[in-house]
């Protein structure tokens, strides 16, 4: 049996080799790797490309694949038979590709045992915390990882076959163009398959979003009360970029305690579904007890699953800023924060190097209104004299320009402008 899934497999990856994909960002990077013998770990949600972005970095070697999201290999335990049963496939090969490694039991010390044997790895797997904590203790020091999320809004445009220079930027058709990929970005998401089928966006994440949960934490985990995960996932996603505490979230969706609403929310961190950004503060402690913000892994969710009576744009975008900020090198509660001042006057982001603050972030879908402007500039100056940082942004959905208040300098950057930036942040 497990020879004729390997054979179906293995005819599932030569179409798949066929096909032309989106070139993703981080595999130029990456591949610089793929000689090397540590082990090679792609993470991140399902269905945004783990798998493409793996055969794109195996695209010029010869490679045996095994895929674990089977059901018909759910009951493998035998390693050694999956061993014999590739090379009798692949015949004898140097890479090996395993997608969705989490799914087999004591995978790390199969893992471990390969590449003792010369193998060179690469391993897929939608969960977090599960990998990294069993790499962590089996395979210390012997491997190198990447997160996989769905399309930045540079790689969106690329699928949607458009080029834009720089030069350009300020040509209105083209300005045009980008603002109306960047409305649809912002509110779909940048899920491939939704980007590039024409999937119905709604319908296709509704589906998706569910899988995951079914998947990746209630089977996983072996959630007792079903359904209380699910009116957490829903509410957190109806209440993304808001300030939660625990104690909240026990009240509201009656937990038991606490500890099962962290323990849950961790759940759908690990699932890749939404991320709790820390309150910065110098103390440790004080960052651990303080209320948390709730970000998405992809705006296409929000519009799936969060019950909204309008449109909130100005979340929209933060949420989008989020995630860019992860794409672009930030680590969640290391270098990425949020802040509040001691007058309780909010800056959406904080972002640290060393010891250092290096920039603070505002983001406000309009400043037209004189009064918006200066609620966010003062929020801004506040943190700015707390925190001792000069370097100061205000992003917004189309106002460009830098003004000076108090001896300050304060850029106002377009969204769309700041998203096809590719700049390292952190």
């Amino acid at each position: 049996m497990l020879q004729e899934i390997i054979l179906q497999q293995k005819k599932e990856k030569e179409q798949t080799l066929l096909k032309d994909f989106i070139k993703r960002e981080k595999i130029t990077g990456f591949k610089k790797n793929l000689s090397s013998d540590l082990i090679k770990v792609i993470t991140g949600p399902r269905r945004a490309g783990k798998s493409v972005f793996s055969f794109l970095l195996l695209e010029d070697a010869n490679f045996a694949y095994l895929n674990f999201d089977d059901e018909k290999l759910l009951d493998v335990t035998d390693t050694d038979e999956i061993i014999k049963s590739l090379v009798e496939v692949y015949g004898k090969t140097k890479y090996i590709f395993f997608d969705e490694i989490q799914n087999l039991k004591n995978w790390e010390l199969f893992v471990n045992k390969l590449q003792r044997r010369g193998y060179n790895l690469v391993l897929t797997g939608s969960n977090a915390k599960l990998l990294s904590k069993e790499l962590s203790t089996s395979l210390t020091g012997r491997y190198i990882s990447v997160e996989i999320f769905p399309f930045s809004f540079r790689e969106f445009l690329t699928a949607k076959k458009v080029s834009v220079a720089k030069k350009e930027f300020n040509l209105p058709e083209i300005k045009g163009e980008i603002l109306n990929y960047l409305s649809e970005y912002n509110l779909h998401g940048g899920f491939p398959e939704v980007t590039l089928k024409n999937f119905e966006p709604k319908q296709y994440l509704n589906t998706l979003y569910e899988a995951i949960l079914l998947k990746d934490i209630v089977k996983r985990y072996n959630v007792r009360f079903t359904q209380k995960m699910y009116d957490l996932s829903v509410y957190t996603a109806s209440n993304f970029c808001q300030e939660l505490s625990y104690t909240k979230l026990k009240n509201i969706l009656g937990f038991n305690s606490t500890h099962t609403a962290q323990n849950y929310l961790s759940y759908l961190s690990e699932a890749y579904i939404s991320f709790t950004l820390n309150r910065y503060s110098n103390k440790v402690k004080e960052q651990i007890n303080a209320s948390k913000k709730i970000y998405l892994i992809d705006n296409g969710f929000i519009e799936a699953k969060a019950f909204q009576s309008s449109k909130n744009y100005g979340k929209l975008i933060e949420n989008l800023i989020f995630i860019e900020l992860l794409n672009r090198g930030c680590k969640l509660n290391m270098n990425l924060f949020y802040y509040k001042t001691r007058n309780q006057k909010e800056v959406d982001f904080v972002l640290k190097k060393g010891i250092k603050i290096k920039e603070l972030i505002q983001v406000s879908y309009d400043v037209k209104d004189p009064y918006t402007e200066k609620r966010e500039i003062n929020s801004l100056l506040e943190a700015s004299e707390e925190l001792n940082c000069k370097n100061l942004s205000i992003i917004t959905w189309d106002t460009e320009k830098k003004v000076t208040v108090k001896k300050t300098k304060i850029s106002f950057i377009p969204l769309w402008k700041w998203l096809l930036d590719n700049t390292l942040f952190c």
